[in-house]
């Protein structure tokens, strides 16, 4: 079993940056891919981007691309996504997932039902 904790949300203003992390327990993750999703509120949940276990493959949304970074630490098991130059529209809950798929794969899927363990969210908002 895994469990996926996230922090770092919270209220910013616009253009301003948040650092969010995804601390996992209960299996090491550094064989798989890790993503961050994101949902709004009335809006399905949106890929935003995801990173192969060694960090050397990274996908983002068009959406946030230049503006967003996702890394990894797998020693601490850990995965971040440090968002600049936020807008109002990137308001949302934010997830990280695992996908426990094949291993050692840097075949990045974008949509929510390939990922296996979800966090609980934390909540992003930026005002205008």
């Amino acid at each position: 079993q895994v469990q996926l904790v996230e922090s770092g949300g919270g209220l910013v203003q616009a253009g301003g940056s948040l650092r969010l992390s995804c601390a996992a327990s209960g299996r090491t993750l550094s064989r798989y891919i890790l993503g961050w999703f994101r949902q709004a509120p009335g809006k399905e949940r949106e890929f935003v981007a995801g990173i192969n276990w060694s960090g050397g493959s990274i996908y983002y949304a068009d959406s946030v691309k230049g503006r967003f970074t996702i890394s990894r630490d797998n020693a601490k098991n850990t995965v971040y996504l440090q968002m600049n130059s936020l807008k109002p529209e990137d308001t949302a809950v934010y997830y990280c997932a695992v996908d426990t798929g094949p291993t050692y794969s840097s075949r990045i899927y974008d949509f929510a039902n390939e990922y296996d363990y979800w966090g609980q969210g934390t909540q992003v908002t930026v005002s205008s």
